[in-house]
């Protein structure tokens, strides 16, 4: 039987410890990288320090992950001539995953923190060339699928196509004069609003917020972030229109007054990081704007946890961002958000990885030491180690 060595979880509050466990063989469906780099996320500083989703011991856990594909399963899509769906072939397609751990119960076989891990397919997206490294490609998967999973709990349709300008929209024919004329949009009446823009997830909620911006039939004209000082310029650069200082103490009457100044209203919010309460302060500003909505809720799409404690406002939804609970339906989204929509952007340029990588080390024994640089705080940088050549 082959082995390989993983960084593992002993149990609650233990460091990751160099051991070597067995490599699997991967399902129906499933594929079986060979682990390049990993990165790491605050998710994982919880889940080693507090045991966050775990419900055995010893396990292995980490979300991202880019390699090369070893072995795949049955049903696991091989046609590198269909171009519109992603296919793989072992030995040759080199992927970026968004692991499965965290629905797989923490299977150890399933975390990204080792040198060889199943994936599904629908969970990972082929890189278009070699020109993409290990290193960038990693910072990629759960920046990606999260933001889209805003995106889809606050039921926001588009999740940032890349449309033809409204120029090119087709045209209707006037019945009084008999002659095409271009298709009437909508007024864009909206500002999305992403809270905590310089973290690795803040950064592609702007980039595809900047699309769905552009896109003629989305209700949203302009994107509005908060970073820090010192990175406002880089989100800019992503495509945000506005970017406010979250440690100004005035930052609510900043946003509220620049939308109104901006004609328009704010009923969306994606918290990528950072504190809850100043969204719901935005929000409740728009609370009863003739904007056409009807009177619905405006909604927060959370990333980190929502506090057990966290205050209610009335009109303001709070959704905890998480994909579908159904497998089958979580599959085809992830099929969509990474082998399709990903996909189709880094060919066509529209998304880049963001923010770069910083290496923090190699091998697996460096994943300790990047999980205790998040503690220490980290600004738009995606930690990285390197696991193989």
């Amino acid at each position: 039987m082959s082995t390989h060595l993983a960084a593992v979880s002993p149990s609650k509050g233990q460091r990751f410890e160099i051991r070597s466990r067995p490599t699997p063989k991967p399902g129906p469906g499933e594929i079986l990288i060979a682990v390049k780099s990993v990165a790491v996320n605050p998710a994982d500083v919880r889940i080693r320090n507090e045991g966050l989703f775990i419900p055995t011991y010893p396990t292995v856990v980490g979300f991202d992950v880019s390699g090369l594909v070893l072995e795949i399963g049955d049903d696991v899509p091989t046609d590198a001539s269909d171009h519109s769906s992603p296919s793989f072939q072992p030995g040759i397609t080199r992927v970026a995953a968004y692991t499965a751990t965290y629905w797989k119960s923490c299977d150890p076989d399933y975390g990204a923190f080792q040198e060889r891990c199943l994936v599904p397919w629908q969970h990972a997206v082929p890189l278009p060339d070699e020109k993409l490294s290990w290193n960038y490609a990693v910072t990629l998967p759960v920046a990606v699928a999260t933001t889209l999973a805003a995106w889809y709990v606050l039921g926001i349709s588009q999740v940032g196509d890349v449309s033809s300008p409204a120029t090119a929209l087709p045209a209707s024919r006037s019945a009084s004069t008999g002659i095409d004329e271009p298709t009437q949009i909508t007024p864009k009446r909206e500002a999305l609003l992403i809270w905590g823009a310089s973290s690795s997830v803040g950064t592609m909620g702007v980039q595809s917020a900047r699309l769905m911006r552009e896109d003629p039939n989305s209700p949203f004209a302009a994107v509005y972030a908060t970073a820090g000082p010192t990175n406002e310029k880089y989100v800019r650069s992503l495509g945000a229109d506005r970017v406010f200082n979250y440690k100004s103490p005035r930052v609510i009457d900043k946003i509220v007054q620049a939308a109104r100044e901006d004609g328009l209203v704010i009923r969306h919010c994606f918290l990528a990081t950072g504190e809850l309460a100043p969204c719901q302060a935005v929000l409740k500003a728009f609370l009863g704007d003739d904007d056409g909505s009807g009177g619905r809720k405006a909604k927060i799409a959370s990333a980190p946890l929502i506090p057990s404690d966290a205050d209610a406002v009335d009109g303001v939804e709070i959704i905890f961002v998480l994909p579908s609970a159904e497998e089958g339906e979580r599959l085809e989204q992830y099929r969509y958000w990474m082998g399709t929509w990903l996909r189709r952007n880094l060919v066509s340029g529209a998304i880049k990885p963001s923010p770069d990588p910083t290496v923090v080390g190699k091998g697996l024994e460096s994943i300790n030491d990047a999980l205790d640089m998040i503690l220490k705080g980290v600004s738009c940088a995606k930690l990285v180690v390197e696991v193989e050549k």
